[in-house]
């Protein structure tokens, strides 16, 4: 089988004997070790032939625009937001949040538009609505974007999901849609208290496990 990543477009091959069949598979990309996904099931849409490849294809084989940056100028030490949500009311309440909280915050009018942006800086922290550029919370190209990234870049963002299904710091809610914190919309008017706390605890754990790693000769 032949594969692509979606992420470096590096091409390699694997063995047809070793292909799951009939089955959604993942494996890392030998060179960028990003997490492909491939759907051997019969009869389904193939990995990234929905409009999520589209999208981030169309990101990934785009030219260079300046114009896409999403800051001229950031001062070192500034911490700096993408917020993406499609509701203007919703969006302006976090956004005077994350500014009171000291964020250089920048909007993201459509996915394709956030992901330029992504790819070309790496911001510290991402409030994103579930429906954000989708009716599907499942097929949310921004998400799915930010789930593939490597482990070493994807540690550097907080990420924040906006929602109407799942409650508050639901820590198992967060850690299936592989995101650092879970805020409902009926909590939306505290949500600069909710990400004080749900950043101080992201900052502790990871305190804590690279101190961890440092004990085991880790880092």
């Amino acid at each position: 089988m032949d594969v692509v990543c979606d992420k470096c477009q590096v091409n390699f091959k694997i063995p047809d004997e070793k292909v799951p069949r009939g089955r959604v598979f993942s494996l890392a990309c030998p060179k960028c070790k990003n997490k492909i996904f491939i759907d051997t099931r019969p009869d389904t849409k193939r990995a990234g032939s929905s409009t999520e490849k589209t999208v981030i294809d169309e990101i990934a084989a785009s030219t260079y625009d300046a114009s896409e940056k999403p800051f001229d100028f950031v001062e070192e030490g500034v911490e700096t937001a993408l917020l993406c949500e499609p509701d203007p009311d919703i969006r302006a309440n976090i956004r005077a949040s994350l500014e009171n909280m000291g964020y250089h915050t920048t909007e993201a009018k459509s996915p394709i538009k956030a992901l330029k942006q992504m790819r070309f800086h790496i911001f510290d922290l991402i409030v994103i609505s579930e429906l954000f550029g989708t009716d599907d919370p499942e097929e949310n190209n921004v998400l799915k974007y930010l789930e593939r990234l490597v482990m070493d870049t994807r540690r550097k963002i907080f990420v924040v999901l906006v929602t109407g299904r799942f409650r508050t710091m639901d820590n198992m809610i967060a850690f299936n849609k592989s995101v650092n914190l879970v805020v409902n919309l009926k909590n939306i008017d505290e949500i600069e208290k909710i990400l004080k706390r749900g950043i101080a605890d992201n900052k502790l754990f990871y305190r804590t496990f690279r101190e961890s790693l440092g004990k085991t000769g880790g880092l």
